[in-house]
């Protein structure tokens, strides 16, 4: 496997077959997971109709600008591992680290989070399935049954995965049609049986409950940064990926802001304070229909399983980068030699997922708050990243050029630390002890000890070749 700083045209054996539809349905399936199923009711009672599809507004509009960056650099550096590399380029091997290994949590806790989406949207549909009680996990009581539904679940993802990514692009696109047809027949319902009435009051809570919502945007949005990760099967020009990029943040936004209007109209607020899925009730009510209810938690699966299976992909391509870099074990950036996959990496993060649901429903929580910051951390680096190239390198090849590329870089950067705030003690959002902070330190930690051997290595092009090296020069 070659050292050198990877070319656009080889990144070492992957396969390029990712069209424009493909790009964007990974990106918007990746967005749309399960929240909007299982935490709307959340949402909407803690800032109102309107006040929650403000906070996915000014939610959107900091994504964008994130995105914005984002888009520049995957078209300047189509690499499997997006960040990974901009990071390198512009701020070195320590810099580079922080950003991956961020986001590397980040991405596994959403394929986490989805094995343990699943047997709860399962429950739904078959109340009964509770058998076979295991153990209490923070009061939830875990069953054989429940957790076997996640289980098998994660191993058949990541068999899917594990055999190419082209059936995991065909997939993809199939749940996500389905996905779109189930948020149009709640759009019709709430625009034939909807009550304005129902959405009263517009907005509660006031900032502190804008704030609430506001800080599960970084998990929600995740997804669109997925791009980056399979840039090296891409198969269009490198601008249009960017482009994509972007349209996939707007696409998630638009849906977002729609589930809070169209879900409020269905439910009084009494009923949407009392419902464990507010959208699959609401859909019922808007119908009058139990069967439009389940229909809508199919689509909620449609969602879970587009983002599964979206962010087992990004997850597995940035191990494999920071492999490639002797960041982490070379075990993770081996490629299969008939799938050209990174099957390792991808049996590590399925393996993880396999544990997850037997937590119980508990992670949930847990996963989203303890990925969210560290997805904020790795956005934080992106930005930076990009105004340190705008600066360093004004003359390398952008062929997508973000416009007012200073002042969206520094509102980027400065969006990054406003949603990061929000998860320090003493704030609305502040994150849970022990079983949050739990999570990220034990990640930093492992992390720590493969960021104090990794060799200082200055910024640039050639930055991955000189790691390299370095690396192996102290292995020697």
């Amino acid at each position: 496997m070659s050292s050198s700083t990877q070319d656009p045209q080889q990144d070492q054996g992957f396969i390029r077959v990712l069209g424009r539809w493909d790009i964007l349905a990974l990106a918007f399936g990746a967005m749309i997971g399960f929240g909007w199923v299982v935490l709307t009711g959340e949402f909407i009672n803690a800032a109102g109709s309107l006040g929650s599809a403000l906070a996915f507004v000014i939610g959107g509009v900091i994504v964008a600008l994130v995105g914005l960056t984002y888009a520049e650099l995957v078209a300047a550096m189509p690499h499997a591992g997006g960040e990974h590399h901009y990071a390198l380029r512009a701020l070195g091997s320590r810099g580079a680290f922080v950003a991956s290994w961020a986001m590397v949590l980040g991405y596994i806790s959403v394929v986490a989070f989805e094995a343990v989406a699943l047997p709860q949207t399962v429950l739904y549909l078959a109340p009964d399935m509770q058998v076979g009680h295991l153990w209490t996990v923070a009061g939830y009581e875990v069953h054989a049954s429940w957790a076997a539904v996640g289980i098998v679940s994660a191993i058949a993802i990541t068999a899917l995965n594990y055999i190419g990514i082209r059936p995991a692009s065909v997939f993809q696109t199939v749940a996500v049609l389905f996905l779109l047809a189930s948020g149009a027949l709640l759009l019709l319902g709430s625009l034939t049986g909807g009550s304005t009435e129902d959405m009263r009051p517009l907005f509660t809570g006031g900032i502190p409950g804008i704030v609430t919502v506001l800080v599960a945007v970084p998990f929600l949005f995740v997804g669109f940064d997925v791009i980056p990760q399979s840039a090296s099967e891409v198969k269009i020009p490198y601008r249009q990926v960017g482009r994509i990029l972007v349209v996939s943040v707007a696409c998630a936004a638009a849906w977002y802001i729609l589930i809070m209007l169209t879900v409020s109209s269905g439910l009084a607020p009494g009923a949407l304070a009392e419902s464990e899925l507010a959208s699959a009730d609401s859909m019922t009510e808007l119908w009058g229909s139990r069967a439009m209810g389940q229909l809508l938690v199919l689509g909620g699966i449609a969602g879970i399983v587009t983002s599964w299976n979206a962010f087992l992909i990004g997850a597995s391509r940035l191990l494999y980068a920071m492999a490639v870099s002797r960041m982490i074990p070379a075990w993770f950036g081996r490629l299969h030699p008939r799938f050209r996959t990174p099957g390792n990496a991808l049996l590590f993060i399925g393996g993880l997922s396999v544990l997850a649901p037997l937590f119980g429903q508990p992670m949930l929580v847990w996963l989203v708050n303890a990925g969210g910051i560290n997805i904020v951390v790795a956005y934080l680096m992106v930005a930076l990243s990009f105004l340190v190239l705008r600066r360093r390198e004004p003359g390398m090849v952008r062929p997508f050029r973000t416009p007012a590329g200073g002042v969206i870089g520094a509102l980027a950067v400065v969006a990054s630390i406003g949603l990061g705030v929000l998860y320090l003690p003493g704030m609305p959002a502040a994150l849970a002890w022990p079983y949050e902070w739990g999570i990220i330190g034990l990640w930093w930690l492992l992390g720590a000890a493969y960021l104090l051997r990794l060799p200082g290595v200055r910024p640039g092009a050639d930055a991955e070749a000189r790691l390299v090296e370095a690396v192996e020069r102290r292995r020697a």
